[in-house]
Order: structure tokens, then C-alpha cells, then sequence
């Protein structure tokens, strides 16, 4: 399937403070590549993404026990991408991606960075990445030795920049002060869930963190795991990802959530559609470029089982004009969720 004629040109954005820039959408394989979705799927869903400019793609070691990154890695042989042209990511803490014993096969030990980044380079057929990620923060091992360990994988051209996803802020900036004191590179980019229904982290918490450091945001779950796509308007559809209860993800999302709570999550984000139609975009699109309107978002990462959803999801790079400060105050009117500023007190 080819790009449609009048998909919008990709625009870039540099990543934090640095100078490496990004597809503002990009390709990510959580919960759906490497045994979620068979592998033409992925391949051509991977194509569509690079066709529509998109040169940012995200995996994990711990995605689908490591397949992800094998799957991501076949797509990049298979059509012969010139490796200086894309930028991969991929990350480090889960580990047991070949069921190894948990004993210093996770975390963020400098054993198990070394060699899970040796792993994952494995994986995916490549000499380095661009981007590596502490998956989420390990309060056992001491920051010092985390720093450092990173450091050695970008000293060594395993990886070009480092950050952190899921961390707080106080975790970040404690990264950072042991990076200036030590002369090393700090985290550089956070990847945290970010989208209309959670907001705190990205808008509240990590304020100071991009003015004092300059952190930039790749960001994921931008349409709660589909949520915001509209797709659940009228119910959950048998094809859906929120069908597949047998999935550890789902299971665990519909025992935390209950369907009370989940239909008036479902009541709120349809007070929305009359907004994507007046401008005369998907719902999906609307939920997408709102996320771009942080000017600290240097990427919105999904997630896509087909080359449409891709062609859809990339829309919203040209919807982003669209949301006026009207817009955007009227969307704050409707879910009430935009935390407050942070006001000093001086008394």
C-alpha cells in the first residue's frame, strides 16, 4: 500500500538540548511486535512509517522477550535502510529476554548494562543505537555506578546518547548531578506515557528539568493504548487490543480499571469527537497533535498493526496548526485534568 497523496510532510524536532533530530511521530513495538503482530505485518508497517518520514523507531529488550528487537532488526535488512539515516532506540532493566536467571540479568547493575546492550545489538543486527534507554529506575544500584555504565556504552560507540523512561524528576536530576560532578553525559531524553489523560508527569513534574538540563520528551501510549483513537466509542470491539483478555497487560488494565471507571473514560473522551470533526480530522489525529503541541515533545511514539493506522497516526502531523489557544482551552474545559501551575510563596 502506498502513502496516500495527501499525507503531510514529516516535520523533525530536535531532541532536547541536542542536536539530533527526530521524526516528530515515530514507530514503536510495545505490545505489538514480535509475536503480537506477524512479521510481514510489522514489515510493512515499518515500510509505511519510513515511506510517511518517519526515521525514528523504539523497541526494548523486554519487549516480547527480546523479538521485538529481532523483528525491528529483520525490517531494517530486509529493505535495506542506510543505518546513518534512521534513528533506533531500545532499552535496558527488564532483561530474561531469553529466559536467563534473574540474578544480575536485570536492573541497572554496570554488569547488566554491558552485557544487555551486547544482547540487544545481537537482537537487532546492528553495530550500535542511537538512542538507550534505562528503562525504569533502580533504586538497588547506586546512581554512580548507573551513570557511568552508560557512559562506557557511549564511550565504547555501543550508543550515542542515553536517558531514562518512567523515572521521576527527582531521579533525573539526581542523574544528572553525579554526571556534572564526574565530567560524564547526563540523561538527555525521558520517555514517559503521555496524552489527554495523563498529564502531570510531563506538564507538572519535569518542569525544571527542561530548563535546568534541557531534557527532551520521546513520549508513548500518546492515544492510551487506543483509547483515544475513538475506536471504543460504541463499545470494545472483538478485534481490539482491550478484547485480548488474555494478554497479562490487558488483564492486569481491566482489574485496576473495573468497567465503571472505564465507561466514564470512554463518556469523556467522546465529548471530544465533535471537536475532530469540526476540524475535520480523525479523533486519533486530534489526540496525536495535541500531544505535539508541548513544545517539549520531541516525539510521539505509536504503536500501529497495519500500514492505514500508520498513514492515520502521521495525519496529525498536519493537524497540529489546527488547535488554536481556543481549541486548546476548550479541550482543557472538557476532561478538567490540567494540573494546576506551580505558583512561589513567598509568605
Amino acid at each position: 500500500m502506498t502513502a496516500p497523496a495527501d499525507l503531510p510532510k514529516m516535520t523533525y524536532r530536535f531532541l532536547g538540548r541536542s542536536g539530533l533530530q527526530v521524526s516528530a511521530i515515530s514507530l514503536g513495538g510495545w505490545l505489538t511486535y514480535g509475536g503480537y503482530t506477524e512479521n510481514e505485518k510489522t514489515f510493512s508497517c515499518m515500510k509505511a512509517a519510513y515511506d510517511s518520514g518517519v526515521n525514528f523507531f523504539d523497541c526494548a529488550e523486554g519487549y516480547a522477550g527480546g523479538k521485538s528487537e529481532e523483528v525491528m532488526g529483520e525490517a531494517i535488512r530486509k529493505y535495506s535502510w542506510k543505518r546513518n539515516d534512521l534513528v533506533i532506540s531500545t532499552k535496558l532493566y527488564w532483561g530474561n529476554a531469553n529466559g536467563d536467571n534473574p540474578v544480575n540479568n536485570n536492573g541497572l547493575s554496570r554488569k547488566h548494562i554491558i552485557e544487555g546492550m551486547s544482547a540487544s545489538l545481537k537482537r537487532l543486527g546492528l553495530d550500535y543505537v542511537d538512542l538507550i534507554y534505562a528503562h525504569r529506575p533502580d533504586r538497588h544500584t547506586p546512581m554512580e555506578e548507573t551513570v557511568r555504565a552508560f557512559n562506557h556504552l557511549i564511550n565504547t560507540g555501543h550508543a550515542l546518547y542515553w536517558g531514562t523512561s518512567e523515572w521521576n524528576a527527582d531521579e533525573i536530576a539526581t542523574a544528572w548531578r553525579f554526571a556534572d560532578k564526574l565530567g560524564l553525559i547526563g540523561p538527555v531524553m525521558e520517555q514517559p506515557a503521555y496524552n489527554l489523560l495523563q498529564r502531570e508527569k510531563v506538564e507538572k513534574e519535569y518542569a525544571h528539568l527542561y530548563r535546568e538540563v534541557g531534557l527532551g520528551l520521546t513520549v508513548f501510549s500518546p492515544l492510551r493504548q487506543g483509547i483515544l483513537s475513538g475506536k471504543y466509542r460504541d463499545g470494545v470491539p472483538a478485534d481490539s487490543r482491550f478484547a485480548q483478555e488474555q494478554d497479562a497487560f490487558i488483564a492486569g488494565y481491566w482489574k485496576r480499571t473495573g468497567k465503571y471507571a472505564w465507561d466514564g473514560i470512554i463518556k469523556q473522551v467522546n465529548q471530544l469527537q465533535p471537536i475532530a470533526d469540526d476540524l475535520g480530522i480523525k479523533m486519533s489525529q486530534l489526540a496525536l497533535a495535541w500531544v505535539l503541541k508541548n513544545p517539549n515533545v520531541s516525539s510521539a511514539i505509536i504503536g500501529a498493526t497495519s500500514p492505514e493506522q500508520v498513514y492515520e497516526n502521521v495525519g496529525a502531523v498536519g493537524a497540529v496548526d489546527k488547535l488554536t489557544p481556543e481549541i486548546m482551552d476548550k479541550i482543557d474545559e472538557i476532561l478538567g485534568n490540567k494540573p494546576p501551575a506551580i505558583v512561589a510563596r513567598f509568605d
